[in-house]
């Protein structure tokens, strides 16, 4: 079974320079793990890396689209996989959310649908496809918001043309991770976590994030692209509109970025066998992962 290596953790815990270090250490290339970062021009509130910062290591998955263009899940596995299987050097991924991650790590397939719009389905309210789809398939239900459209109907277009429940595909799959794997996971007390959080959001304003939006919206892109429902891009929408300030915003990105890091922490230690160290511990973590990937 091939080796593979997770950095994960919150925002702002310093995943990516234990990444870095790390990969330098043991001649490794890097995948990037974020929803966000593939799409060119969404740099700075990403907290894409720099290129000065990448130390001569190999990044995978930054700058590959559009940000008029779709990512999901799916095209993540395929081509972080792809990576993996056909590399000589030690791969270590970066980031990413827990689905993400399990998604190309386990054998989690997904259920091929047509592309078809489904106009029956099309033409109920949020709420009315919500109501079918708690009837229908409460399990799944639960875990999608009422205001996620595209899940609520993917769900429910899958159930339509199967026959079955959205969470019976899912129960059949047994799960099973596919790759050797060593997930290390960067943590910090929780006040300094968000003292970290909050200050990185404050770099990202002196960096221009508010040219950033501009720039990305005179260009064709609008707050409606899948690009700009990331944390960071879519607390502009109600400035760019006069409906907000722009402390009001800063506040946003950070409250929304705090709340994302305790949902990943929340995930992590329910999901995954997770290896968790503080920064000051770095040196020894990495010995860890070293003696580990050097056994047989």
């Amino acid at each position: 079974m091939k080796k593979c290596i997770v950095v994960a953790g919150p925002t702002a815990s310093g995943k990516t320079a234990f990444s870095i270090a790390l990969a330098k250490r043991m001649g490794a290339e890097i995948i990037s793990g974020d929803s966000i970062q593939v799409y060119k021009g969404l740099d700075i509130g990403s907290g894409k890396i720099k290129e000065e910062e990448k130390e001569g290591i190999k990044h995978y998955l930054l700058d590959i689209l559009s940000p008029k263009e779709n990512y999901n899940v799916k095209m993540f596995q395929e081509m972080a996989r792809e990576i993996i299987n056909h590399s000589t050097k030690p791969i270590i991924i970066c980031g990413g959310t827990g689905l993400y991650l399990k998604a190309c790590l386990y054998d989690y397939s997904f259920v091929e649908e047509e592309e078809e719009i489904d106009e029956e389905l099309e033409e109920l309210s949020n709420e009315e496809l919500y109501a079918l789809l708690l009837e229908s398939d409460p399990k799944q239900a639960q875990k999608i918001h009422l205001h996620n459209r595209r899940r609520l109907l993917r769900s429910l277009r899958i159930q339509k043309r199967s026959g079955l429940a959205m969470s019976e595909h899912i129960a059949a799959q047994s799960h099973e991770p596919i790759y050797d794997c060593f997930i290390a996971g960067c943590t910090m007390e929780r006040e300094e976590l968000y003292q970290r959080i909050n200050q990185r959001v404050e770099k990202m304003i002196e960096e221009g994030l508010e040219e950033e939006i501009k720039s990305l919206l005179e260009s064709g892109v609008s707050f409606e692209d899948q690009s700009m429902q990331g944390i960071g891009y879519k607390e502009w929408k109600e400035y760019i509109e006069g409906k907000a300030s722009k402390q009001e915003v800063i506040e946003e990105i950070q409250k929304h970025s705090r709340q994302f890091a305790k949902r990943q922490y929340t995930w992590f230690k329910h999901q995954m066998s997770v290896h968790w160290f503080n920064v000051d511990e770095s040196e020894e973590m990495m010995d860890e992962i070293v003696a580990w990937y050097e056994r047989n």
